[in-house]
């Protein structure tokens, strides 16, 4: 099954069990990129959210005119913050930022879930290795690129290419099938070498 990719320089399509990396300075503007990633071409969406708390999610998805009703938000941060959270059948909670298995779970019942188009984002890969182990970070990274394969799913992951050594981005890098490379002035360039 292939998606409609709607980023400027990328290919028209991509295959299901696609992983696109997206290459962000610390301060990017990544939202628009984000955000329209999940409203093309989809049946329903998971935001995994390691940066921000599943309200503010749903706020960015009303600012960009995203269909809620397709997202389900996987919120890693309220719990270990304290905040109160309102569980409801489109909002799914784990512990904390480090907990990588329950990450992996929770995005496997969404697939396994849900038949049809299906996307998530991970925003940020750079925020959970903050919180866990790179190479633990690694392995799940791994993980969740073979349920994208799977299950025929496709995904955008955000890593901030400032804070990481050039090693650790070139060793994510390798992971993806496509890199989309956001610069400061908010200009876009693409590779899509397995796919074009």
């Amino acid at each position: 099954m292939d998606y409609t990719l709607a980023i400027e320089g990328a290919p028209e399509t991509i295959p299901g069990g696609t992983g696109v990396l997206l290459l962000h300075p610390s301060t990017g503007e990544t939202d628009r990129i984000d955000t329209e990633f999940l409203a093309t071409d989809t049946d329903r969406f998971l935001v995994i959210s390691t940066r921000t708390t599943a309200r503010e999610v749903k706020q960015k998805l009303e600012y960009y005119d995203v269909d809620e009703s397709r997202a389900e938000i996987l919120d890693t941060l309220s719990v270990e913050r304290g905040y109160s959270r309102r569980s409801g059948e489109n909002i799914h909670y784990v512990s904390a930022p480090h907990d990588l298995d329950g990450i992996l779970e929770q995005t496997r019942r969404f697939l396994e879930a849900h038949d049809g188009k299906t996307r998530l984002t991970v925003d940020s890969v750079t925020e959970l290795i903050y919180y866990a182990d790179e190479d633990d970070v690694y392995d799940a990274m791994v993980e969740l690129l073979s349920l994208l394969e799977e299950y025929d799913a496709v995904g955008l992951f955000h890593l901030s290419a400032e804070v990481h050594d050039d090693e650790t981005v070139e060793r994510f890098r390798e992971l993806f099938a496509g890199v989309v490379d956001l610069d400061a002035d908010g200009e876009v360039s693409c590779e899509f070498p397995s796919v074009e």
